[in-house]
This record gives C-alpha cells, structure tokens and sequence, in this order.
C-alpha cells in the first residue's frame, strides 16, 4: 500500500492485440485474419468475416502501419536532405515538403547535411538501411557520385536547388537568372551603378554558379551604364575582416570614380555577413551604400532601414520537391522534369536611391 500523498504505481500496460488473438477470438486462422485486413474478403464466408470484425473491434486491433508498409515494398517515410539546416533557405524548403508530404500521407526524414559531403554518403545509406521510399536531396559534393547505389535499388529522388550532372532525376530550383535580373534591374532603376556581388564560393553550387554567370551577362548586356565585380565569401573570422577590407577599398574606389556603390548578396548567408561587415564599419544599409540580398528571411525588415531582398518561393519549392517525389514513388515514368518557379522582390529602405 502506497504511503499518503504517494503515487499510485501505475497499471501494467496492456499487451497490444496481435493478429493470432484476433483469430483465436474469432475462431478462424490467422491467414484469414490476414486476408480479411487486406480486404480479401470476397473469398471468405459472411459468417467468418463478420467474427473477425467483431473480433478486432472486441480486442481494439490495430495492424503495425511499419509491418503492413514493409509488406507491401512501402514504408510512406521520405528522406529530405538539406546541405545546411542553419540556412534559412534548408528551413524554408523543409516546411514545404512537410506540407505536401502530410497532405499525402507520408512522413519526413530529415538529414542536416552540415556542408559535410561524408555526411551526404550516410544520407544516401538510409534509403536502403532505413527502408525509405525516396530522398529530396539538397546536394553538398556534386562531384561525388554518391546517388548511384540509391538508382540501383530502385530509389528516386529528387533534387532541389543544386543540379547533379549525370543523375537522371527531377530537379526542383527557383529561376536563378530571373532572380539576378529582378535585383539588378531594381538596383539600375534606383540609381546604382557599381554592384559588387558577395556570394558564398561559387564552385560548390550549381545555383550559385548560375547566379554569378547571369551576373556577369547582365552587366556585359549594360556594360555602358553598370560595372560590377565578384567577391567569395566564407564563415571564417579572417573572412570576415577581409570582406570588410574589401568593401571599404570597392566603396572608396567607386565614390571617386563618381559612381553609386551598391552590394547584391548572393543568398542568405552571404546578406547577413554583409549586414555584419556592414555594421562593423559603422555604415547604414541605404546611406552609404545600396544593398539587397537574394532570400527573405525573418531579420532582413530589423536590418537597418530593412533589407531589400528577391524572395524565393521556398516553400513551393518544397512543395514541389516533395510532389515530384511522390509522384515517382507511386510510379510515374516520365524523362526527368526541371521545375522552376519565379522569385519575388520586396524593396525596403536598403537599396534607397543614391540620388536622393
């Protein structure tokens, strides 16, 4: 007996019905329970089907949703892989694919990648060790040809955001040229005609690859009225103190050349070690120099006046990712899809017009 003002010990949990108590309940064998919850029940007799029925609902059966899945080749889990989950983009992406995922009955694996490209080889090992159906995968080392087992086993998978040469798969990714074009073209129209592009080291993306190249056509199409350079970036300190380095000597050099300075971030990462370099030095975003980055984000409206940015659509990319996904897994044939969505700029005082 408990002493006063003690816990009760707690009951002891009841054994889950198993297949063989719902045929012992019901007076039948097991191969008929198992039939009658396959909804074979056109080859068994109305007596016997009405026992097992009364028999699950007595014993409050509940058949294993991992058993039945591994059963039928289908376990209804996907994989998402995402090169950098402190990346608000991977964050951003992940909430659409969960959309689509649930609305589809399917859970979501995630794997934080941490821009390790051993990290991504263990990724690739689930889909076969954890039973998963298919992987979105949002590449770290695309010259690593870590997909191939995946395909020999039957799995798809579906790229976002970084293409893979050679991988027949479909690819997911927002307009990366469009998205330059928007920010250059508000850049051009609010007076700015020196633009340094700040990007994360271009060769380890496709998406920051096509970036810099439709960075460097735009300026070549407006060479008489817009210059602009290229810096790489990376989370080093000694980076970091040379990014600033660096924007003092382009600001300098472009205000004696009689020119309006302006910096165009390559994705989220690369606007907040801006905004960073950018408050060391002392300057506001809009007042010195203009600034937009590509990628919403929750603080860009709390940087200085607020930062001009081109949206992606995030979260239809990973609606998308995820549809795509599953319409392989439910058998679709087709040639690999390229999927591209629009981006959209929100103008905040960042990119303010020199001129005024």
């Amino acid at each position: 007996m408990c002493p006063p003002g003690a816990a009760k010990p707690a009951a002891p949990a009841k054994a889950r019905a198993t297949i063989a108590d719902v045929a012992l309940a019901a007076q039948v064998s097991k191969a008929t329970v198992s039939r009658y919850l396959n909804g074979r029940t056109d080859i068994l007799t109305p007596d016997m089907a009405k026992r097992v029925q009364e028999a699950i609902a007595s014993l409050q059966y509940r058949p294993s949703p991992m058993a039945q899945a591994l059963k039928h080749g289908r376990t209804r889990l996907i994989g998402l892989a995402v090169a950098d989950v402190t990346n608000p983009f991977s964050v951003a992406v992940l909430q659409g694919a969960e959309k689509a995922c649930q609305a589809a009955g399917y859970l979501l694996v995630l794997f934080n990648l941490g821009n390790e490209a051993g990290r991504e080889r263990d990724a690739m090992h689930a889909l076969s060790a954890y039973q998963l159906d298919g992987m979105i995968l949002n590449r770290v080392d695309t010259s690593a040809q870590l997909w191939q087992d995946a395909q020999l086993h039957g799995k798809p998978i579906v790229l976002v955001d970084r293409f893979q040469e050679g991988l027949d798969a479909d690819f997911v990714t927002v307009d990366n040229p469009g998205v330059i074009q928007i920010a250059m073209d508000h850049l051009q129209q609010q007076g700015f005609d020196e633009v340094l592009l700040v990007t994360e080291p271009i060769a380890a993306a496709s998406s920051r690859t096509a970036r810099q190249q439709a960075f460097a056509r735009y300026l070549q199409s407006q060479a008489t009225s817009m210059q602009g350079s290229v810096w790489e970036s990376t989370p080093d300190s000694a980076n970091a103190i040379a990014l600033q380095q660096q924007l003092q000597q382009w600001r300098d050099k472009a205000l004696q050349a009689g020119r309006h300075p302006a910096v165009l971030a390559g994705n989220a990462v690369a606007s907040l070690r801006v905004a960073t370099a950018v408050h060391a030095l002392g300057w506001v975003p809009g007042r010195e120099l203009g600034i937009i980055g590509v990628d919403e984000t929750d603080w860009a409206a709390l940087v200085g006046p607020g930062l001009s940015t081109v949206a992606q659509p995030t979260d239809a990319l990973g609606q998308a990712a995820a549809t795509c996904l599953i319409e392989r897994i439910q058998g679709l044939q087709s040639p690999a899809r390229i999927v591209e969505l629009p981006g959209t700029i929100i103008v905040r005082g960042s990119t303010k017009s020199p001129n005024h």
